[in-house]
């Protein structure tokens, strides 16, 4: 199978082939130069956080741009890109917190979830919720909890209810929000006009 239908042939996560193609897409310049940028955006992205009821409930637009590039290069970049935000953005705006690594894991694994849910798939309603739902409730939810409680000390119940309850207000906001950002790019051609031109 030749390059060209390589890229075109929707493949299964759990195949060779797909993670070859996945690895390959650090050697394309264009794709790298988006990631920088998507990179840059998340962390600006990061720094103006919407409040929707309070300080308690607030939403930050970076998950916009980190699903959109995932789902251009995949979850190796985007495994890249999420260590690259969590580690350049503390050191950026750390706001005085100490650094805890467990926060690195999860931007890592949000990337590959990103980039597992999105990469070379046709762009579904269904899916972009399976991908939020393993975001929200999985990183945010499971791990942030226990972060949380390992850095701050109440109790891993207290922040696992605070972090249900916020995860599940934003989840409808986040899918429309991401169906509309990656459709418009779709439509655009972002991806096969500019970063993988046959």
């Amino acid at each position: 199978m030749d390059a060209k239908t390589l890229s075109a042939a929707p493949m299964g996560v759990f195949t060779a082939a797909y993670w070859k193609a996945a690895r390959n897409e650090l050697r394309n310049v264009r794709v790298l130069a988006f990631a920088g940028l998507i990179a840059a955006l998340a962390m600006i992205l990061e720094c103006f956080p919407v409040y929707l009821l309070g300080p308690s409930l607030k939403i930050y637009f970076s998950f916009l741009v980190i699903s959109l590039g995932c789902r251009c290069y995949g979850p190796v970049v985007g495994m890249m890109v999420g260590a690259i935000v969590d580690s350049l953005g503390f050191l950026l705006s750390g706001y005085g917190e100490p650094y805890f690594p467990g926060y690195l894991l999860t931007a890592i694994l949000s990337g590959l979830i990103y980039g597992v849910g999105l990469y070379r798939r046709p762009l579904r309603w269904w899916r972009v919720l399976a991908v939020r739902l393993a975001i929200n409730y999985g990183s945010n939810v499971l791990l942030g909890s226990v972060w949380k409680a390992m850095l701050y000390g109440k109790g891993y119940y207290y922040y696992f209810t605070t972090g249900l309850v916020k995860n599940t207000t934003l989840l409808p906001v986040e899918v429309v929000l991401t169906l509309l950002v990656l459709g418009l790019a779709e439509r655009q051609g972002l991806d096969k006009k500019y970063l993988h031109k046959k």
